[in-house]
């Protein structure tokens, strides 16, 4: 009997590149397995699968080494945060509350 297969697809980007990969993998093969399988790190030598946050469709996955994949479904390569959102939120509030003030105080 055969073995049976899914068809899924696994991207990474960066700022100035791009790479999705579809590929056909057993039924069973866990999102990390499925990125090891494409060679994505190939195209992108500083990228460390073992080490990478993973997710589905926009959803992070704790455990990509346990989550199986189903028919159809998008691994997503995260890359570390360069900044940490809320401080970045912080700083802009900061930035335009002191506009703000700078136009009050003109007028």
């Amino acid at each position: 009997m055969a073995e049976r297969t899914i068809a899924v697809e696994v991207a990474y980007a960066l700022a100035h590149k791009q790479k999705i990969i579809s590929l056909t993998v057993p039924e069973g093969t866990s999102m990390l397995e499925a990125a090891k399988l494409s060679r994505i790190a190939e195209h992108f030598p500083e990228l460390d699968l073992d080490a990478s946050a993973m997710g589905v469709f926009g959803k992070t996955v704790p455990k990509p080494a346990e989550r199986i994949l189903a028919q159809g479904e998008r691994v997503e390569i995260y890359r570390p945060l360069i900044a940490d959102p809320k401080e970045v939120r912080k700083q802009r509030a900061a930035k335009a509350k002191a506009v703000k003030d700078e136009q009050g105080e003109q007028e």
